[in-house]
């Protein structure tokens, strides 16, 4: 391997300290001269240059002017791509299909989100139970016609005359959360403002004479962080659960119609810890919340079965996960019992609770679902024993979304693959092949065939990370145009769903291949963890290997290879091309980290030093910094003009509150100024105002997704078919 102008570190993982409680000071700038470029801090002993810290500041008149001089660059190189208006009118025609939500069943009706072909966004409409007589009860698009608005959560409470719906306007992902009587479509009660995809658990009906629920508040812009009871026509409010430590995201639900569950996730996931209470025991706005799982390094989801047992999935003494049993009066996790053990193969990736079949003789069977390298597969377990009962036949290789039973067990579940539009799918009790729904959806247009297979490489380190391979069954044997896509964070598999962009991009006659880098969670928890942290570098490595063996293999050249990653994955495929410049010849990263130094000062940074470790403690910087992509762009050794720096298009989106736009910005103005050829320059800006890091409307995904991948056709030499 070509070695590193600084070679990216690894560093032992000791007990951080009270190292923390120093950020602020460790961050303070040290004094220079005002003006862009003069920002020089000192972190830990060593000088770090900063010179785009004015990027920051979104709304100056310098940054306006220099994302204008990007806007003009962008549109002036973009004309010239030859795939851009046909990859356009690919997408468009592929995700011109009617996609449902699956139902959440309420007394008498059922609710489902629905989003027709042309309409730009999915609309809430309530259905009878055979799944006609439709009523659209709320459409974002009548609420906003300019399509800025988008409908992030919504929840019917258990009559079914009252839904919770959250908005937000923007892409600023934190809007508002109101109660719509179903029947006329008017609010009811007043407003809560300022609420980040809450979730929201409604009360048994009775405890409150005008309907009550619970909500969440994630951060403490608008009120303390922690669990909120809500009585919806006086708006009054009481706090039944503050957030336990710094950092933590709340979550609440209902379970079985008396029991509320409270869940705190800590760093995005590494740990969540779970209490529950008996609402027929004790008063709603002063719950006897009991641990289930408190202080435990273990993530677990938690379900209430129709035999009255509280069912857990989770990775306690298991990295792939399992499922576990327990009494939800006494549901210490010293007395919870394992149902269906872990696959050492494939994580345990959802489940549902369900009738047992006739002859089983059990009050509950456990619909599961595993994920084998990217691919779903499901199964009915016996609840008492975990033995396996049947095998469910899904329609393909793809993925299969968060599974919900109907009160007559008959269970609703998502499925997709890379060819097949999302669809949702019914399986009736003692059922092995679940059927379309609703029924008039039928199986659909027959999907293309795409060819799939796996190449394995070995790491920096020697550990073997598998690849998978996608081709169009007219691929030619040679080398040919390939997108390598990535994103290694947060133990998140990569599972795969439909993307009309990747189908049209394999029709177009390209490869598309997916890198299980760790840091993920392909291969489960340990596989997450030791590409976390101080142990991110390997997340890199581990992507520069697949490179490398795609390459060697003869599946394309460096040149028609293609790095593709968004957010954390927009991250990770930055910090392997600036790590070794010659290993592709182009790199898409959508909203994407870049500083890693500042990270936790933009955007939702600060609740992911778990994930990426903290500039304040000096181990963890010194990881940070060894692939930060922005400060390797910055890199005096990079200062000079370079052939074999791979041409880079980024996006930002201005009302992003996640990963901040700062960074692709700065990242863009590092990049443009490592010195280049004026008339073709490294690094290209695509900036859209009122959009974020999120859900938007159709016709703007379908442009974002259409000039990404011209550009991708462009530098990797896809020739128009």
């Amino acid at each position: 391997m070509t070695p590193a102008p600084w070679p990216l570190k690894h560093v032992k993982v000791t007990d951080r300290g009270a190292h923390g409680a120093a950020l602020s000071t460790a961050l303070s700038p040290a004094p220079g001269p005002d003006g862009p470029g003069s920002v020089v801090d000192t972190l830990h002993g060593r000088p770090v240059a900063d010179p785009y810290r004015w990027l920051e500041t979104a709304d100056s008149s310098a940054t306006r002017r220099w994302l204008a001089e990007r806007g003009r660059e962008f549109e002036q190189r973009a004309r010239q791509w030859p795939l851009r208006g046909r990859l356009g009118e690919r997408i468009r025609s592929l995700v011109r299909a009617e996609l449902w939500s699956s139902p959440r069943h309420r007394t008498g009706r059922m609710f489902a989100t629905v989003r027709r072909a042309g309409d730009e966004h999915p609309r809430v409409v309530s259905l009878d139970r055979e799944g006609g007589d439709e009523q659209v009860v709320f459409d974002p698009a009548a609420q906003d016609p300019s399509g800025r608005t988008t409908l992030d959560s919504w929840e019917p409470d258990p009559s079914g005359r009252l839904l919770a719906v959250q908005t937000s306007s923007g892409g600023v992902e934190r809007g508002e959360l109101r109660v719509l009587c179903t029947g006329t479509g008017t609010r009811v009660g007043p407003p809560v403002r300022g609420v980040r995809y809450s979730h929201v658990a409604w009360l048994p009906e009775g405890l409150f004479s005008h309907g009550a629920f619970y909500y969440v508040r994630r951060d403490d812009r608008h009120g303390t962080r922690g669990v909120w009871l809500r009585r919806v026509a006086c708006g009054t409010e009481t706090l039944v659960h503050r957030c336990t430590a710094p950092g933590t995201v709340p979550g609440v639900r209902i379970l079985g119609g008396r029991r509320l569950l409270v869940t705190e996730s800590h760093g995005t996931g590494h740990r969540t810890d779970l209490w529950i209470a008996d609402l027929h025991t004790s008063a709603p706005d002063r719950p006897d919340l009991r641990p289930v799982q408190v202080g435990v390094e273990a993530e677990t989801e938690a379900r209430l079965g129709t035999d009255g047992l509280l069912y857990l999935r989770t990775t306690l003494g298991a990295p792939l996960r399992r499922l576990c049993a327990a009494d939800p009066d006494d549901p210490g996790v010293e007395r919870w019992r394992e149902v269906v053990p872990e696959d050492p193969e494939a994580t345990l990736d959802a489940f549902a609770v369900c009738p047992a079949d006739a002859d089983a003789g059990a009050g509950a069977a456990l619909l599961v679902v595993r994920t084998r390298l990217g691919i779903s597969e499901a199964a009915v377990h016996d609840a008492v024993t975990g033995a396996p009962l049947r095998t469910v036949r899904l329609p393909g290789e793809g993925m299969v979304t968060v599974p919900e039973t109907a009160p007559n067990g008959t269970v609703f579940l998502g499925y997709a693959d890379v060819a097949t539009q999302q669809r949702v799918l019914s399986l009736a009790p003692g059922a092995d092949r679940p059927l379309p729904w609703p029924p008039h959806t039928g199986d659909g247009v027959p999907a293309p065939r795409i060819r799939r297979s796996v190449v394995r490489c070995r790491s920096e380190d020697g550990t073997e990370v598998p690849v998978t391979v996608f081709e169009p069954p007219h691929a030619a044997e040679a080398p040919g145009p390939t997108i390598l896509h990535a994103y290694g964070g947060f133990g998140r598999p990569r599972q795969f769903g439909f993307s009309a962009t990747v189908l049209a991009w394999l029709l177009s006659g390209g490869r598309y291949a997916v890198a299980h880098v760790r840091g993920g969670g392909d291969a489960g928890r340990s596989w997450h963890l030791r590409g976390a942290g101080r142990h991110k570098p390997r997340a890199v490595e581990d992507l520069v290997a697949a490179a490398d063996a795609l390459v060697g293999d003869g599946l394309c050249t460096r040149e028609q290879l293609c790095l593709s990653g968004g957010s954390a994955g927009g991250l990770l495929v930055l910090a392997a091309a600036l790590w070794r410049p010659h290993v592709c010849g182009s790199v898409i990263a959508s909203a994407p980290l870049a500083d890693m130094v500042r990270f936790e000062r933009l955007g939702l940074g600060r609740m992911w030093t778990r994930e990426f470790g903290t500039a304040a403690d000096p181990e963890d910087f010194a990881a940070l910094m060894s692939y930060s992509p922005y400060h390797r762009a910055l890199d005096p050794a990079r200062r000079r003009p370079d052939p074999g720096l791979p041409r880079v298009l980024l996006t930002g989106f201005d009302g992003d509150t996640r990963t901040d736009a700062a960074h692709p910005r700065k990242m863009c103005a590092a990049l443009l100024g490592a010195g280049h050829d004026p008339d073709r320059p490294p690094a290209l800006l695509r900036y859209e105002r009122d959009v974020g890091h999120g859900p938007r409307s159709v016709s703007r995904a379908v442009a974002l997704a259409a000039d990404a991948h011209a550009f991708a056709a462009h530098e990797t030499g896809l020739p128009p078919r």
